[in-house]
């Protein structure tokens, strides 16, 4: 069975993916910081139809010692095929512009959404190597435009489309993808934007997962994706 890392899988676009690769009969590895919410979601993968092998590993993936358990608990299922840096800070919730950007706050979203992320490649790479496998990074259309407000999660995010483009120069043998999701409704869109009027209208996280499974299915090549474009080139 192919096995897969998920960071963030207690909810959103991370559980979303693991609920669908879990019915394509992948073995999982899946994190949050919430023990209780990583609990449920785990007990739903295993309730699926086709599912096999789910490991739930509560914690932070800024810490290094829990880093170490999600490559060990890959390694216990035999391999890794996937590793998905999906968990995500904003930074301030909700987000500020600039001027009022706490440092503190933009420092812990550099340390979830940069440094754990190239950390956590740095501590799978033996098992991605061996398997040829896939490296995807959850980014943003903040890291490309200049919203208002999202410039420090923005430039986050763009530090690790940057991350994603030269690992994928560095490591010709893995596939190494930074995808944009689109806004999605979930509750690190609603913590960003609280009085966003269109939020009820944002698509669904499991709305963009079959954009995800498409570029596995394709054994695409590296490169930073538009999951909204890869929907509607689809239809």
């Amino acid at each position: 069975m192919p096995v897969a890392i998920i960071t963030g899988a207690s909810r959103g676009l991370g559980r979303a993916l693991a609920a669908a690769l879990a019915a394509r009969g992948w073995d999982l590895v899946i994190d949050g910081r919430s023990a209780d919410a990583l609990k449920a979601a785990a007990a739903e993968l295993e309730g699926l139809e086709g599912a096999a092998g789910v490991t739930a590993v509560p914690g932070d993936v800024a810490e290094a010692a829990h880093r170490v358990e999600l490559v060990a608990a890959a390694w216990e299922f035999g391999g890794l095929d996937l590793l998905v840096n999906n968990a995500s800070a904003l930074g301030a919730e909700p987000l500020v512009p600039l001027a009022e950007q706490p440092l503190n706050g933009l420092r812990a979203a550099l340390e979830t959404n940069v440094l754990a992320p190239l950390a956590l490649v740095q501590e799978a790479l033996p098992l991605l190597r061996a398997g040829s496998g896939t490296v995807l990074n959850v980014s943003s259309d903040a890291a490309v435009e200049a919203y208002g407000t999202w410039g420090g999660y923005g430039a986050t995010k763009a530090a690790l489309d940057q991350l994603s483009a030269v690992l994928a120069v560095e490591e010709p043998a893995l596939a190494v993808w930074a995808v944009d999701p689109g806004d999605m409704r979930t509750e690190l869109y609603a913590a960003a934007a609280p009085d966003d009027p269109d939020f009820a209208d944002r698509a669904s996280p499991e709305s963009v997962v079959p954009a995800l499974l498409g570029l596995l299915d394709e054994g695409a090549g590296s490169g930073r994706y538009s999951a909204p474009a890869l929907l509607e080139g689809a239809r």
